[in-house]
């Protein structure tokens, strides 16, 4: 289950965004029960890209045995 604060992978793109499919953002409002997401993400420096609001299948929890990779943004 997706809380407040979790780490999210985004499952789909959102081009128009500048966001592609397995960024990682963190959950800052839940909307309903798990409709959708408010979804910040940020550069690995702390800056904030964007806000998002997403639906429940736009998204998943971080797995345990992953890691995070670097890419550059517009």
């Amino acid at each position: 289950m997706i809380k407040e604060l979790d780490p999210v992978v985004l499952t789909k793109s959102l081009p128009e965004h500048g966001l592609r499919a397995g960024d990682v953002g963190w959950v800052v409002m839940i909307h309903g029960d798990s409709v959708g997401y408010e979804v910040e993400f940020v550069t690995l420096a702390g800056e904030t890209i964007s806000v998002e609001t997403v639906s429940a299948d736009a998204v998943r929890p971080v797995r345990r045995k992953e890691i995070a990779h670097a890419r550059n943004v517009a």
